[in-house]
């Protein structure tokens, strides 16, 4: 996956997320931040995760990135606010209650064995017949799914049949993430 990002680094990426953001809502443009750590440089890819008071406001991301990390982190970041198409886009009143979640991502992993799922240590990315779903690690243990469960909501996510999972023309992909979360309200 690359090295584990420092405290320090992942604090630097959360407000980068948040600043590009705020600046895109406020001033109509994307402020591409340049980055001094050689690990926020470092081509990844990442999903941006939004909430606003504990529900979903958006998530949006990319499994690569010819990008730095903290480039592609502000670009998602933004896109997750105003181009997820199951919100409408965030407006400047809702800059003060909202929080911000990044997932740093590894290459993704074919397997052909859906035992080899560890939930709550995997995401998974799926594909079949021309639909993809994804969903990250962390929503798993959120919503207290087993590896059954995870499948099937990943297979819903695509627009496939709960157990599309088991077709084997369904291309199964896992991945592992370094999760981040904003620890303090800005309000």
């Amino acid at each position: 996956m690359g090295t584990a990002l420092t405290k320090q680094e992942q604090t630097v990426l959360l407000g980068i997320a948040r600043e590009a953001i705020t600046s895109h809502l406020r001033m109509g443009k994307l402020i591409e931040p340049e980055c001094k750590e050689e690990s926020l440089n470092q081509q990844r890819g990442c999903f941006v995760t939004l909430s606003q008071e504990g529900q979903l406001r958006g998530c949006l991301g990319t499994f690569t990135s010819d990008r730095p990390l903290c480039r592609e982190v502000a670009i998602m970041a933004v896109a997750a606010a105003t181009e997820d198409p199951r919100f409408y886009p965030m407006r400047i009143e809702d800059l003060d209650s909202f929080s911000v979640e990044i997932s740093v991502l590894s290459p993704l992993l074919k397997t052909n064995e859906p035992s080899d799922i560890v939930v709550g240590l995997h995401g998974i990315y799926l594909e079949k017949d021309g639909q993809r779903g994804v969903l990250l690690p962390q929503v798993a243990v959120e919503q207290k799914w087993d590896r059954e469960r995870f499948l099937q909501h990943t297979c819903h996510k695509a627009g496939l049949p709960k157990d599309a999972w088991q077709a084997e023309d369904c291309d199964i992909y896992l991945f592992t993430a370094q999760i981040m979360k904003e620890t303090c309200s800005h309000r």
